[in-house]
């Protein structure tokens, strides 16, 4: 899967699709997919990702309290 890192713009490959749904978990492993060379693995924040199309994160992947909020 491909997410957008907001600060940058660039596509991140998401390597650990069960640490991005897993709310309980801040950062997810992936990789930047910008220029030629395949880019190092690094750890994202959450909070710093969105879907390409620009929309932000479900809250059930990033809050773990998010069905006792109102």
């Amino acid at each position: 899967m491909y997410l957008k890192h907001k600060k940058s713009g660039d596509l991140v490959e998401v390597l650990d699709l069960e640490a991005l749904f897993d709310p309980f978990q801040s950062g997810v492993r992936g990789r930047f997919h910008a220029g030629e060379e395949l880019q190092e693995p690094a750890t994202f924040e959450k909070t710093g990702l969105v879907f390409p199309s620009g929309e932000g994160l479900p809250r059930c992947w990033t809050d773990a309290h998010y069905r006792e909020k109102s």
